[in-house]
């Protein structure tokens, strides 16, 4: 059984949360503004839109070293949906990395929307979380917690995956925004 600490208590967060706990895993939250919040979990999601990770890194990070951190943003323009906000050559979470050098960072779930997680299903198939990280370990308790609550997981490589995982992300959204997908479609991984 995992002990897990969720950042955010929307959608993404509860969606996440009840995979989770399906799983047997021990969950705990920390919702907006609980800025002196004790994370108890080893693994710790950042269920919250990109513009707020900063925040939480300077208000958790000393909290966070040794953890395993679980970045699930996906870091566009949400003003203009035409674009993402980190270099061509980085990422959100090569970002948070660099930032956390005692954490060991992982992206995942960014792939998926709330309501494929909740049902568990992407158009008759099992929903698939994308799993990138360059620490072996992390990645297999994390996919180990995910399944345990019956849902699909995947290694999809290192860290520097992460980049393709967030354009992957970014085309789900705006095919999202602009209603040619609905907000329980997606991409399904077939195997």
């Amino acid at each position: 059984m995992s002990r897990i600490t969720i950042i955010g208590k929307g959608s993404m967060g509860d969606a996440i949360g009840g995979v989770f706990a399906a799983g047997g895993s021990d969950v705990a939250y920390v919702t907006h503004g609980q800025t002196e919040a004790t994370i108890s979990g080893d693994i710790v999601v950042l269920a919250v839109p990109h513009p707020e990770v900063d925040g939480i890194l300077t208000a958790f990070g000393a909290q966070l070293e040794g953890k395993t951190v679980v970045d699930i943003t996906n870091p566009l323009d949400f003003s203009t949906f035409d674009s993402l906000v980190v270099p061509a050559d980085a990422s959100a979470a090569s970002h948070i990395q660099a930032e956390l050098l005692e954490s060991r960072v992982l992206k995942a779930f960014n792939t998926t929307f709330a309501a494929t997680l909740v049902h568990r299903q992407l158009g008759g198939v099992p929903t698939t979380v994308l799993v990138a990280g360059d620490d072996a370990d992390a990645k297999a308790a994390l996919i180990e917690a995910i399944t345990a609550g019956g849902v699909s997981a995947l290694d999809a490589g290192a860290l520097s995956r992460a980049r393709e995982l967030e354009a992957i992300g970014f085309l789900q959204l705006t095919l999202a925004v602009s209603e040619k997908i609905g907000w329980n479609g997606g991409f399904a991984v077939i195997r």
